[in-house]
């Protein structure tokens, strides 16, 4: 597969969580996590994916991975849609398809050493035995910077910077081609989020790696990303190459999440205007029938109330779903 093919490509994809009450499991609405969200992801290149708390990010990337079941959509991978596969026919996408989860100090299971911890991947899915088993792990380790003595121990004699490195191993052992990197900094020390960040990207050049980075910090996304999406109350609002997302940013929630970031330059800092967002975000079991920033946007219109924005091209690459163009 070529650099410039298309690896992943989502299509309509929808999560809905259903909401029950009482002993019995009354139904009483549902949770609209993910709403028709549509992406591609080339070979080769890194996506970020931004947006509050609680806007279906994360949701999003377990649905890719077929952690949560779609409610409805397509998930293709590699020219092959895998959203209705049985699980042992999805076990070999399973291997080319990895996660990275967010918190180091819970996605490890406390009672295996580090070395089954990495190992198991490689168990279930074949790949080696015995002295190439134990071989393979220890290259693993020192892939992610950690040395093979480690392969003995347990998670809690690391620190979380550590942790994630055996995470990454974990991932990496499989050999995937695509790796969802589920906000795999946010809960490190800002001192050891640029060498995680950094090491990421040295994977990618070396094991030919695809990335969806999904994360608060939008200025280490601008870093790591080749094009970032925006996505507000599980729809996808804006898609952009990331230096022209950063310097022409066209949705208003777009333009408020940019707005907050921190400029390193105490005169510049001082006199740059914020744009601060009035109210809450909406909630996922009741969103607003149009656009679904329209309660909070500064520049809405009247049309933005009763009608859903569609995406539209603004600039070769750059997408963005606004009535204001």
């Amino acid at each position: 597969m070529a650099a410039t093919d298309t690896l992943l490509e989502v299509r309509g994809l929808k999560k809905y969580f259903p909401l029950t009450t009482g002993g019995l499991g009354f139904h009483r609405g549902l949770l609209k996590a993910v709403d028709d969200v549509s992406f591609t992801i080339q070979a080769g290149e890194t996506v970020g994916l931004v947006g509050e708390s609680g806007c279906g990010k994360t949701t999003v990337g377990l649905t890719i991975l077929r952690l949560y079941e779609p409610t409805a959509g397509q998930i293709v991978f590699e020219g092959t849609e895998i959203t209705g596969l049985r699980p042992e026919e999805l076990l070999p996408f399973r291997r080319k398809m990895q996660m990275i989860f967010q918190d180091p100090f819970a996605s490890l299971n406390p009672r295996m050493t580090v070395g089954d911890i990495i190992g198991e991947p490689l168990d279930i899915h074949g790949l080696a035995r015995g002295k190439e088993r134990t071989e393979r792990i220890y290259e693993l380790l020192r892939q992610v910077g950690l040395s093979p003595d480690h392969a003995n121990r347990y998670p809690h004699e690391f620190s979380g910077g550590q942790r994630q490195r055996i995470g990454v191993a974990r991932a990496l052992a499989a050999q995937p081609r695509f790796i969802i990197c589920d906000e795999p900094i946010s809960a490190l020390d800002v001192s050891i989020q640029a060498q995680i960040v950094n090491m990421l990207q040295e994977l990618q050049v070396s094991l030919g790696l695809t990335y969806l980075f999904i994360a608060h910090d939008l200025a280490m996304v601008k870093h790591i990303s080749n094009r970032v999406l925006v996505m507000y109350l599980g729809k996808i609002v804006e898609e952009a190459p990331s230096a022209e997302l950063y310097e022409n940013p066209l949705h208003p929630y777009t333009q408020a999440l940019l707005s907050a970031i921190p400029i390193p330059d105490p005169g510049v800092e001082r006199t740059r205007q914020r744009i601060s967002l009035a109210g809450d975000v909406p909630s996922p079991v009741d969103p607003p029938a149009g656009c679904r920033f329209v309660t909070r946007c500064p520049r809405r219109l009247s049309v933005c109330a009763g009608e859903n924005p569609k995406m539209k091209t603004v600039a070769p690459g750059h997408t963005v779903a606004c009535h204001l163009y």
